[in-house]
């Protein structure tokens, strides 16, 4: 029997179903990435979401190895073309999360728009601030949306309701134009955004594209939105920003700092003015984590792995 080693916890519907298929599966949840080195062999299959980066070193240590299931969609953390090299399927499950994604996407900026946070905290300690807490429409905004696969375009799908522009922007797709969008360029994008939606993956090319440089770009002044990974955006620079009232508000459900504890971010600088700022919505990478979706996710990577056999 194959065995599938399930490294990190996804819905059972995955293992149940692989089971079925003729599968072994093996739970690894507690195992680290050295012991799971230790019991690579004849290891068919690797069920993970993020728990740690899979690197040369261990993917040396399968000899039997076909696929990597990643229940997400972000892939940095799999060096792909080594594991391409070596005959390994990388696969992710972006289709099972798109809709929560672009769901928790408009929420947030509804929440900051609407000063749905502060009036809610307000009420609470019965302070009924009403011209204080006016908000202001989606309606008649112009979005710009970077990235145009799974995600951004089920945000822009999302957005249809509101009657506003949106403008995406896609480096590496081609031919999108449908119904949700007006395909773009950037130079459109930075002269009539009002709002900005990251929906791109972590690489060289994207790390800390969010920057002085790049807001300054901007005719208008703009909110941000970020579902995508934390370090697209540079933090410090995205505060100045808003300081200086280039941006208006942050919608972050990613943060630059996710690796590290909360411990030590307590004693960060940066991340006191991000909590402290009535202008920041924030979330803790959630955007994709519905019920619907650990469902979805693991349908999708099933049906991947069904396709490859």
């Amino acid at each position: 029997m194959k065995k599938v080693l399930f490294i990190d916890t996804v819905h059972p519907v995955l293992w149940e179903e692989l089971e079925k298929d003729g599968f072994h599966c093996v739970e690894a949840y507690g195992l680290s990435k050295e012991e799971i080195q230790d019991i690579a062999s004849n290891v068919y299959g690797l069920v993970i979401r993020s728990r740690f980066k899979i690197d040369h070193t261990f993917l040396d240590a399968f000899n039997d190895l076909k696929f990597i299931a990643r229940a997400g969609s972000g892939m940095e953390n799999i060096d792909e073309d080594y594991a391409k090299s070596k005959g390994i399927s990388c696969l992710n499950a972006a289709e099972g999360n798109r809709q929560a994604v672009a769901e928790h996407a408009v929420g947030m900026l509804l929440s900051l728009f609407n000063k749905l946070n502060i009036a809610d905290s307000e009420v609470r300690k019965a302070l009924w601030k009403r011209e204080e807490n006016r908000g202001v429409e989606i309606e008649g905004k112009t979005i710009g949306i970077i990235g145009y696969g799974n995600n951004g375009k089920a945000f822009a799908k999302v957005l249809q309701g509101f009657n506003c522009q949106v403008l995406a922007y896609d480096k590496y797709l081609n031919n999108f134009d449908d119904d949700y969008c007006t395909p773009s360029n950037m130079d459109t994008i930075f002269e009539k955004a009002d709002i900005l939606s990251l929906h791109i993956p972590l690489t060289k090319e994207t790390h800390y594209l969010v920057n002085t440089l790049f807001l300054n770009q901007f005719k208008k002044n703009i909110y941000l939105i970020n579902t995508s990974r934390g370090q697209c955006v540079h933090t410090s620079e995205l505060l100045d920003a808003m300081q200086d009232g280039k941006v208006l508000g942050a919608c972050l459900d990613v943060l630059e700092y996710e690796k590290t504890s909360f411990e030590n971010l307590e004693n960060s600088e940066n991340f006191k003015r991000l909590t402290q700022s009535e202008k920041v919505i924030l979330s803790p990478h959630i955007a994709g984590w519905t019920v619907e979706s650990k469902f979805k996710l693991a349908s999708v990577l099933l049906n991947k792995i069904r396709q490859l056999h």
